[in-house]
């Protein structure tokens, strides 16, 4: 399970605390990432421990899945610095995988929403053209905006899924929510590099 971001939003170690005895029952391996509404220092002690991860990396066939964190202090936009894009060329060209995911909270790309749009990730090209030098990177997938979004950019498969709690409007100049129920995203990383996803909107 892969949970890209905005874990919590009061602030509190109890938070994480809820959200780890929610996710136990399904007896899965949960990856995450911080979010600009987590507080990292609270976040890595719960995350930290198995079957939770931080950040981290796992092989699983001939996938590679890598969490980066891309969130800058008292900022809800984001930013991907030099260390962490060192660290993720150093943990691809390291692995022998033939295909790689990798998983961060801003979007690289813009959302087409004005007010969204001045806080996705800051130094998104910069992103996009090293996941490129990297050449096996098939694609990305984000959180923070709180809508469904899926396309290509120059062979990377760039996807967002909707929040499990509310939703932005999509195209909105101003801040602004839609009706759409809770959601979340089925990704299927197939041996030969392609992808399937399906977008399961929960309802009441």
């Amino acid at each position: 399970m892969l949970v890209t971001g905005d874990l919590i939003q009061d602030d509190s170690a109890e938070a994480y605390e809820r959200f780890r005895e929610l996710m136990l029952p399904l007896n899965l391996r949960i990856h995450c990432v911080p979010g600009n509404h987590d507080i990292r220092d609270l976040m890595r002690p719960v995350c930290c421990r198995p079957p939770f991860s931080y950040c981290a990396w796992e092989e699983i066939g001939d996938w590679l899945i890598v969490g980066i964190d891309s969130c800058v202090k008292e900022d809800a936009g984001g930013h991907v610095t030099a260390d962490e894009l060192e660290r993720l060329a150093e943990i691809v060209i390291n692995s022998p995988a033939k295909h790689v995911m990798v998983c961060l909270h801003h979007p690289p790309v813009p959302m087409g929403s004005k007010w969204l749009d001045t806080v996705g990730l800051k130094n998104g090209d910069e992103f996009l053209e090293r996941l490129r030098t990297l050449e096996r990177v098939r694609v990305a997938v984000f959180g923070h905006v709180h809508q469904e979004y899926d396309a290509e950019h120059k062979g990377i498969r760039i996807i967002a899924t909707p929040s499990t709690c509310r939703q932005f409007k999509r195209g909105s100049d101003d801040f602004a929510v839609d009706e759409n129920p809770p959601a979340y995203r089925r990704i299927e990383l197939n041996a030969d590099g392609s992808i399937h996803t399906e977008l399961v909107w929960v309802g009441e």
